[in-house]
């Protein structure tokens, strides 16, 4: 009797607990998870892109709120242990899945890793944008998670943003597939969920993976038995950053939103 083939499953990230939730929860469902670990984009490369994008001030300010947030995710402990209890979510690092470390996904480093494993899908989680000479050599699918809804939230803290634009129904994620543009790819699903009392920035994002991690799933599982159906996203389309730390801490006094 002929062995099945064993699927295999690349998942591309920077690390840290909301990626290491999905990388856990696939392996679980699949096995044959193999990780891409790239090395996080420096504040100093962040700061220089915002700069040139959207002036100092803001590069300042959003990278302030960036680093408020990292601070105050110690804070938050006991309601990401709450999280993690109530979708079944494991965000920690597995001794077991084999790991690569390249300097960044589009590196020679990575695109050769990628031709030694052969994935049959590729999945990005919290990684610098895929270049369109390096999605042009994947073997494979290459899909998205994102922590919002496309295409009104595109970018960073989709969830956040829902909130603060008085779309709260609009609070959620999306899984898609991955083109040249900034979380631009045709959709394949998309959940909603509620932030609850304990919830803020620093938690709105793993919140919204782990209400992600079966649609996640069942992408990966589309892209495996080849019945992937892309619909292409429709709406008013927006690209989103970090709010400035003074707009964060004005909108939490005034909207109750942090």
């Amino acid at each position: 009797m002929e062995q099945q083939k064993r699927h295999k499953i690349l998942v591309m990230t920077a690390g840290g607990p909301n990626p290491w939730m999905v990388i856990n929860a696939l392996n679980r469902r699949f096995g044959g998870v193999e990780v891409l670990l790239e090395e996080p984009e420096s504040k100093g490369e962040i700061f220089r892109r915002r700069q040139r994008r959207l002036g100092m001030l803001q590069a300042i300010g959003q990278l302030a709120t960036m680093a408020a947030a990292k601070l105050l995710r110690r804070a938050a402990q006991k309601r990401t242990t709450t999280i993690c209890a109530q979708f079944a979510a494991d965000p920690r690092f597995n001794p077991q899945i084999p790991v690569t470390t390249v300097r960044s996904i589009n590196s020679v480093e990575a695109l050769d890793a990628v031709r030694a494993t052969q994935p049959d899908v590729v999945l990005l989680v919290s990684t610098r944008l895929m270049t369109k000479a390096s999605l042009a050599v994947m073997p494979c699918p290459v899909l998205n998670l994102h922590a919002g809804i496309n295409p009104a939230y595109r970018g960073q803290m989709g969830g956040y943003w829902a909130l603060v634009m008085g779309d709260p129904d609009n609070f959620g994620a999306t899984v898609h597939l991955v083109d040249a543009g900034t979380d631009t790819g045709a959709t394949l699903y998309q959940v909603r969920s509620k932030p609850g009392p304990g919830d803020f920035i620093s938690t709105y994002p793993m919140l919204l993976t782990a209400e992600a991690l079966g649609a996640t799933c069942q992408a990966v599982d589309d892209a495996l038995s080849g019945q992937l159906k892309p619909v292409t996203a429709s709406g008013p389309s927006a690209l989103h950053f970090p709010p400035t730390l003074w707009s964060w801490i004005l909108t939490g006094l005034t909207k109750g939103i942090w």
